[in-house]
């Protein structure tokens, strides 16, 4: 199934990480303790890594490319990977030999590995490849087409995405400061592993999004629309909602000063944290998705009930 295919593709590619991080640890004359000593993390989060069991986010990534000497692409070089493999029937082939003749004519973009600072790449259209391990600060994407794009692993400062399209589109284990989505469409775009700090969604699409164990903080949800979007295991601090939250899940999540102010909550799951640090201003919310708030010790004072 391709499902397989792709999740033995990730298995390979964390694990030529792993053995990269342990090459440099051990180039630098470095313990995995005491490389958890300049991390601030444990021991055993380090060996993990190395054993291909999980993987750093970006940000500890940058820390770690200074501590031991190397350059981030380093960690991040999927060019040994023999480009891509997939098992199918008990053999090994190439990627290459199992895609389709017609899939092989369509042209490659791989903007991967790049150093792009004040880049204008505004009105872009038909990337549908990669853009990972990239350093990117101060590029313009404004109405651009970025749809199905992969963006993983990458230093993201102060861009602008105003009014792009990158609806189907991958963020994963990447750092996004002061970075502005407004009026983007970010339809069924998955972003995980992800520190998205003074960022603005300000009237961004966001249904059926999910952000998987995020850490979203000072940036502007006003107006964002929340149709079946998730929120699994993720952490907001400073965070302001307002609008229509609908059909929306926050699951496992954390909070702190987050305020839900002028917002109507419909048929909306919280679960698994509790919600006292959430303030709520003038607030509506249908008789399910109060039954969850209240459930979760949320001060409802100013929530009324939608009928």
């Amino acid at each position: 199934a391709v499902s397989l295919k792709h999740k033995k593709m990730v298995q390979i590619e964390i694990k030529m990480i792993g053995t990269k991080i342990a090459e440099a640890r051990k180039k630098a004359g470095l313990s995995q303790a005491q490389l958890s000593q300049h991390l601030f993390i444990s021991p055993q989060a380090v060996g993990k890594w190395e054993r291909g069991e999980s993987l750093p986010d970006i940000i500890t990534f940058h820390k770690m490319s200074q501590i031991l000497g190397v350059d981030l692409y380093f960690f991040l070089d999927m060019e040994k990977s023999t480009e891509q493999i997939v098992e199918k029937d008990d053999k090994v082939e190439k990627f290459d030999d199992v895609v389709p003749e017609k899939k092989k004519k369509k042209p490659i973009w791989d903007m991967s590995r790049g150093n792009w600072v004040d880049a204008d790449f505004s009105g872009l259209s038909n990337l549908h490849e990669k853009f990972n391990g990239s350093n990117m600060q101060n590029c313009k994407f404004v109405g651009s087409d970025l749809s199905g794009l992969q963006l993983k692993y990458n230093n993201i400062q102060g861009c602008d995405f105003s009014n792009t399209n990158i609806s189907e589109s991958c963020f994963q284990g990447s750092n996004i400061q002061k970075t502005d989505f407004k009026e983007s469409t970010l339809k069924k775009t998955k972003l995980s592993a992800s520190n998205i700090e003074n960022c603005d969604f300000t009237n961004a699409d966001l249904s059926e999004a999910t952000f998987k164990h995020c850490n979203i903080s000072k940036s502007k949800l006003t107006q964002a629309f929340l149709n079946q979007t998730s929120f699994i295991g993720s952490t907001f601090e400073s965070i302001v909602f307002e609008g229509v939250v609908e059909d929306c899940s926050f699951e496992n999540c954390s909070f702190s000063k987050v305020t839900f102010q002028n917002t109507t909550l419909l048929n909306t799951f919280f679960k698994g944290k509790n919600l006292k640090r959430i303030t709520f201003i003038n607030c509506q919310a249908d008789r399910l998705t109060y039954e969850f708030l209240r459930t979760n010790k949320a001060n409802l004072n100013e929530v009324k009930i939608k009928l």
